[in-house]
């Protein structure tokens, strides 16, 4: 295969896990990683350097979008972010350390527990939860409101300091694994935290690019991240995340969530089998 039409394939590839990734919230690497070592036989480490690029070009695309038309909170996500910061420079210290089949094995598992996830959250209309906000919500102002059909609909802010720890963890699996960990993070908001699923997506999808971000010097000094691949797959990632955020507001994802459950789960079970293999 010549290098262009294999530049061509992963630029494909990676526009459909961005416009994936975009709609669902859980971010294009959980897609993207799987897709380059088992399709292209990438290198593990240089596919999580490629998408740790594509992550940041995937927050740069949609979030602006999402910030533009109302549905991010601001304040939330920058609240998380600090949490997630922290875990993905401890994530990406490890990436260097830790065996390649420990890696792939963590990553299977999460890509399982991803699709576990998506299968409790079909339904996208679910309300938001009931009940006063936490005070510590109240104090910092996270309450807000997203676009309805008519009006803005308002929402309250649940349980912030399980949020806050929940994000930690998300932070060290992006670095780690070079994802946005966008799974952990729409699990802490929407299930944790109780936010309405559309503004947990695109609040994810706003935080991701600063998580990835912050491990992304750490896989460039030790050369996971390589320009031949990362670019088509940024390029790619940014076009599907466009895209996406484009369809999001008026979108009906419970197909596309069950299509992405389905695939989210043989692939993760793929890359245990290639962990426990080696």
């Amino acid at each position: 295969m010549s290098f262009l039409v294999f530049a061509l394939l992963v630029f494909l590839g990676s526009a459909l896990a961005g416009l994936v990734g975009a709609l669902t919230g859980l971010g294009g690497g959980v897609l993207l990683v799987p897709m380059l070592v088992l399709l292209f036989g990438v290198d593990l480490k240089l596919a999580l350097g490629a998408s740790l690029v594509s992550v940041i070009a995937t927050s740069s695309g949609a979030a602006a979008a999402y910030v533009r038309e109302g549905f991010t909170n601001l304040r939330i996500g920058m609240l998380l972010e600090v949490a997630t910061t922290l875990g993905a420079v401890a994530g990406a210290t490890l990436t260097a350390i830790l065996p390649h089949r420990l890696v792939a094995g963590v990553f299977g598992l999460v890509l399982l527990h991803a699709a576990y996830t998506g299968l409790r959250n079909l339904d996208q209309d679910a309300q938001a939860e009931p009940g006063p906000s936490d005070p510590l919500a109240l104090r910092l102002r996270l309450e807000g409101a997203y676009p309805g059909p008519k009006d803005p609909v308002s929402y309250r802010v649940h349980r912030v300091l399980p949020g806050f720890a929940l994000m930690g963890l998300a932070g060290v699996l992006s670095g780690l694994l070079g994802i946005g960990s966008g799974a952990v993070k729409v699990l802490a908001m929407d299930r944790v935290m109780g936010l309405p699923y559309k503004v947990s997506t695109t609040t994810s999808n706003f935080m991701i690019g600063v998580t990835a971000a912050a491990s992304a010097g750490i896989y460039l000094k030790n050369g996971f991240i390589h320009p031949d691949l990362a670019f088509p797959v940024m390029l790619g990632v940014l076009l599907g995340a466009l895209l996406g955020a484009r369809a999001l507001p008026g979108a009906r994802v419970g197909r596309l969530r069950t299509l992405f459950v389905g695939v989210v789960a043989l692939l993760g079970v793929e890359m245990l089998i290639q962990g426990l293999r080696g």
